[in-house]
């Protein structure tokens, strides 16, 4: 009888309890269903994650010379920076009235950790630094919501003539709702020209009031919280002065914003100069975007606003992507009225499911070759056995990757693709021994259910050594620094994972599925 068995390794333990019982169907399909939710709904990313941490501060000292700033601000922070531990690289620039230090961390630091040390340190050292200075501004950096997903480029419309504040506006508008949709970090324009007041001093009636631009930059000030940056002069002889709108509601609140007094009269802003609320004028650079037809060649350049948008961490790129098209393709009465128009220049969403869906096509018909090159040797129904075992495997490590934060990339399949071929060994080899002990004649005698369990037994401790010896191998991978160790960090996580989830595949569900689909025969030899 085979209750009177007795089982001598964990092998021929685990093939004992699961051969006969009912719940080993529903294990197996459970396992199969969770492995296929899993796919669906796991992050999809086109490259894994990596945590480079690191951040920048900016101090501000008006009227510093780019000498003085490094003197009294860039070198002494760089020695306080150099007292936390994991720094690897230190960037200091010094420009007119502001000093700026770049900080990266070692790869694979933790980034809150590290940015709380580097403001710690830095708050902690505000008596080392010059008196009078603005507060030091420490900005975090983070590659995981600095990288957009999506970036649309908005541009006018040939037979339309939008004003640029208008571009403005509607494009702020649209961010402002894509900024609402779950998942997404943030949003950023580039190539935008800001609306602005702008004030144009006349240098020649400047100074016959016998005034400075140090006193209308305080009287602008006095009405805006904003204190109003000053230009350098261009060729008409007048000074751009330009703040942004705070307070100051109307052009005619800097109109008639007094200045001074000059012989017992005052003295306006709109005396020396002239005040339009326009856009930023003093940056003359614009981004320019070209569209290909189908002759491929190129439109004449069109100025145009990028809207980038950002994921959260670990979220999923593809659904993130899905939703900010949909509320782009929502809009699209309201762009046309308008008279604006839009092109996605990167979707990193989709570049994310074609790298994903072209891997798993791959994995699919890698899964199948192998079924192909075992029915020669073993016999269809044993090839079928181990191609059945193959995407329980797969789908049990993919959701042990899953619950463990992991994301679906192209290293993480890679990953799969790479244990494929030992993977299988375990069940080939499980499924060979059962093929070949019930072919023997000492067998013949033997209930189906002993030689199944006694085969999966007799090769237990052999195949334990060998997948544990495979497993050390990959563990040295999980150890290599910098940037390529934490590209390739899927592979040590993920393949160690899937040969010892083979491992119980083989003595479970192999010896059940055998028993099921191979046909008994009695040995002769």
């Amino acid at each position: 009888m085979l209750d009177d068995y007795k089982t001598k390794n964990i092998a021929g333990y685990l093939a004992k309890i699961f051969l006969n019982n009912p719940l080993t169907m529903v294990l197996a399909i459970s396992i199969i269903l969770l492995g296929y939710i899993t796919l669906n709904i796991a992050p999809r990313e086109e490259d894994p994650q990596i945590e480079v941490s690191g951040g920048t501060i900016i101090v501000a000292i008006p009227g510093a010379s780019p000498e003085a700033i490094n003197n009294v601000v860039i070198k002494p922070l760089e020695r306080m920076i150099r007292e936390i531990k994991g720094i690897e690289n230190i960037y200091g620039t010094a420009m007119n009235s502001v000093g700026m230090i770049n900080v990266q961390y070692l790869i694979g630091e933790n980034r809150e950790a590290s940015n709380l040390k580097l403001y710690d340190k830095v708050m902690q050292n505000m008596d080392n630094l010059p008196i009078g200075i603005n507060m030091p501004l420490v900005k975090p950096f983070d590659i995981d919501i600095d990288i957009p997903v999506v970036t649309v480029a908005f541009y006018q419309k040939k037979d339309n003539n939008v004003s640029t504040i208008k571009q403005y506006r509607l494009v702020r508008e649209v961010q402002q709702e894509i900024n609402a949709i779950n998942n997404v970090s943030k949003s950023t324009l580039k190539g935008i020209h800001n609306p602005q007041f702008n004030i144009n001093v006349d240098l020649d009636k400047l100074s016959s009031y016998h005034l400075s631009l140090g006193q209308i930059s305080k009287s602008v000030k006095a009405i805006a919280n904003n204190a109003p940056n000053i230009n350098a002069p261009i060729a008409n002889n007048s000074i751009i002065v330009f703040g942004v709108k705070n307070s100051i509601e109307d052009v005619n609140d800097l109109k008639n914003l007094i200045i001074a007094q000059y012989m017992g009269s005052p003295i306006y802003l709109k005396n020396i100069a002239n005040i339009e609320y326009g856009y930023d004028i003093q940056h003359f650079q614009n981004s320019l975007v070209s569209k290909r037809d189908a002759n491929t060649s190129f439109d004449d350049p069109i100025k145009q606003v990028t809207l980038t948008i950002s994921k959260l961490k670990g979220t999923n790129a593809v659904h993130v992507a899905e939703d900010v098209l949909d509320l782009l393709n929502e809009k699209k009465d309201y762009f046309e009225k308008a008279g604006i128009a839009y092109i996605v220049t990167r979707n990193y969403g989709e570049r994310a499911d074609e790298a994903v869906g072209e891997l798993m096509r791959h994995l699919v018909i890698t899964i199948f070759i192998i079924g192909l090159i075992l029915i020669p040797f073993l016999g269809w129904r044993e090839s079928a056995v181990v191609s059945i075992s193959v995407p329980m495997i797969l789908a049990t490590t993919l959701f042990i990757a899953y619950i463990t934060d992991q994301t679906i990339n192209r290293i993480t399949l890679f990953a799969f693709l790479l244990s494929l071929g030992l993977i299988v060994d375990d069940a080939i080899i499980v499924i060979e021994n059962i093929h070949r002990r019930m072919h023997l004649k000492e067998t013949s005698e033997h209930s189906f259910d002993r030689v199944i369990i006694e085969a999966t037994e007799e090769i237990g401790p052999s195949t334990n050594i060998a997948t544990i010896a495979i497993i050390l191998t990959m563990v040295p991978m999980g150890f290599v620094g910098g940037m390529m160790g934490q590209f390739m960090k899927p592979i040590p996580l993920n393949v160690p994972v899937a040969l010892g989830v083979s491992l119980f595949v083989a003595y479970v569900f192999t010896p059940f599925l055998a028993k099921k689909m191979i046909k008994r025969v009695k040995g002769t030899h």
